[in-house]
């Protein structure tokens, strides 16, 4: 590591410690040769893939348009910001662990559809009716009665209520 302030090429490391995360290194480090002292912090570098959109052009995986879809879907639903950003950190997740190099914006969108379901069914036929795009109010009668329907099957298995 070269100093940062007198810019001699080697360092010595006279401290390293863990962050309480457990995600970053900090280290204490001395330069030889001005004897300065600094710190500096290691974490680790992941690249989502690049995401393929329907007409075949690439973007930047954003975890923000992420974040902008689900607050659109539960605009005025009673779903906590923490549920939300675990849905969107197991999506992010996901992908980070498929490993790929790309991936497409129909398999973001199915993942989105999968998180909103299990957060808030209202949220969930919001965003279905934009994504799979409902022309008329029999597209909206299909998607509940499929919601019902799972329910129902839930609650017989389980000899509960439906949610």
């Amino acid at each position: 590591m070269k100093c940062p302030f007198c810019n001699a090429e080697d360092t010595n490391v006279i401290d390293s410690r863990v962050s309480e995360e457990g995600n970053r290194i900090r280290r204490r480090r001395r330069c030889p040769a001005c004897g300065k002292r600094f710190t500096t912090y290691e974490t680790v570098e992941l690249r989502l893939p690049q995401v393929v959109k329907h007409d075949g052009t690439r973007a930047e995986f954003d975890r923000n348009k992420l974040l902008t879809g689900f607050k659109r879907a539960l605009h005025k639903r009673p779903v906590p910001t923490d549920y939300v950003d675990a849905a969107i950190d197991r999506i992010v997740q996901k992908f980070l662990s498929l490993g790929e190099r790309e991936i497409s914006s129909r398999s973001i969108g199915e993942s989105v559809m999968h998180e909103l379901y299990k957060l808030d069914k209202v949220a969930y036929i919001r965003f279905a009716s934009v994504y799979k795009s409902f022309q008329d109010v029999d597209d909206f009668r299909d998607a509940i009665r499929e919601v019902n329907k799972v329910n129902s099957a839930k609650a017989n298995t389980n000899g509960n209520k439906p949610e």
